[in-house]
């Protein structure tokens, strides 16, 4: 069993973003490992988090900005040989 079932991944497009405030922020917010928070300076931000609530990550990128190319993936089901 994994203790964080969903792969969580999206793009945040937002007015000046900076990917070390995301990446701080989601570490002191939210439950979850094996963050990336990529980009910034007037590109998109790419976050990548493994989580048990992936609505969260998707409601805070949303306070960011725009949110999109998001992808929820149930890496328990995955491990069983099933569609994520």
């Amino acid at each position: 069993m994994l203790e964080f079932r969903y792969d969580t991944q999206l793009l945040i497009d937002g007015d000046d973003l900076d990917e070390d405030e995301v990446f701080d922020y989601i570490v002191e917010h939210f439950k979850g490992d094996s963050l990336l928070a990529v980009g910034g300076d007037g590109d998109p931000i790419k976050i990548h988090f493994h989580t048990n609530e992936p609505w969260q990550i998707l409601e805070y990128g949303a306070s960011l900005g725009e949110i999109y190319d998001i992808v929820v993936e149930d890496m328990d089901r995955q491990s069983r040989g099933l569609k994520g």
